[in-house]
């Protein structure tokens, strides 16, 4: 993995953190690359039951794409007459990012630390679960730069908040303060700046100890009821429950219920 992007497991536990603090965070091509396998091997690794995507220093979380990486090479593709290409970072690396995050068979905390702006906004949006530092600020800038939404914010945004409000954030970007997040539903709880870190380590703690089978099942349920009929969804969770029941987890919380005792997840 690149130093631009951290990747640790502890105790089932996967931290990713995003490491330019000194651009504050922005996606260049190498962040990107090292976000993606980070993401990707976060997911498929059975031994990881929850992840923790969080960003060093206390400016910021992502504020995007990396513009001056951008603007170099959108003058030279300008000249070349091959500007198709340098979007292509969108197929490239922003989908598989977010399709790693968003549909990973576990639970996903977003710890945001400071701004998350375009593309970094997108991400946190793929996360489960949004753990936000009462400094931090959420933009989706990308109209401001003469482009449209990428990293799933389409998608996330309208769903979290209601077309009429996400078509007001998208059309004219601006700050959104955490307390404003949170009344809106892009943030599920907002905690002193100085506290974000262990209290983000905590609750994604708590779910690495958790039923991932079930967890994975109530991500996969909801994801599928946003787009398919009440009828298709109960069909879906008629399967996902017996899947779900199947697993050693479901005994283990049934045999702790009669027997007065805290459950011990296995994970499996």
């Amino acid at each position: 993995m690149a130093d631009t992007v951290l990747y640790e497991v502890s105790d089932g536990l996967a931290t990713i953190t995003l490491n330019r603090p000194e651009a504050m965070n922005a996606l260049n091509t190498e962040l990107k690359v090292a976000l993606r396998e980070a993401a990707r091997e976060a997911a498929g690794d059975t031994a990881v039951r929850a992840v923790l995507l969080t960003a060093a220093g206390d400016r910021a979380f992502c504020v995007g794409q990396d513009l001056k990486e951008h603007v170099g090479t959108l003058f030279e593709a300008r000249e070349s007459g091959a500007v198709d290409g340098v979007m292509s970072t969108v197929k490239e690396h922003y989908n598989p990012i977010t399709r790693a995050l968003a549909g990973m068979p576990k639970p996903l905390v977003a710890a945001v630390n400071g701004v998350a702006a375009g593309a970094g906004f997108g991400f946190a949006l793929a996360a489960d679960y949004r753990i936000v530092a009462d400094s931090a600020k959420f933009n989706t800038s990308f109209a401001g730069v003469a482009l449209t939404a990428d990293s799933g914010l389409s998608w996330t945004l309208p769903r979290l908040i209601g077309q009429s409000r996400a078509s007001d954030l998208l059309l004219f970007p601006r700050n959104i303060g955490a307390q404003e997040a949170c009344e809106l539903g892009i943030a599920n709880r907002v905690v002193p700046a100085a506290d974000l870190a262990e209290e983000a380590r905590t609750l994604a703690r708590t779910l690495a100890e958790g039923p991932t089978v079930a967890y994975a099942a109530l991500k996969e349920s909801v994801a599928y009821a946003a787009s398919h009929t009440l009828e298709e969804a109960l069909e879906k969770e008629d399967e996902l429950q017996t899947r779900a029941g199947s697993s050693e987890d479901h005994m283990i919380a049934v045999r702790s219920f009669l027997d007065k005792e805290k459950p011990r997840y296995l994970g499996r």
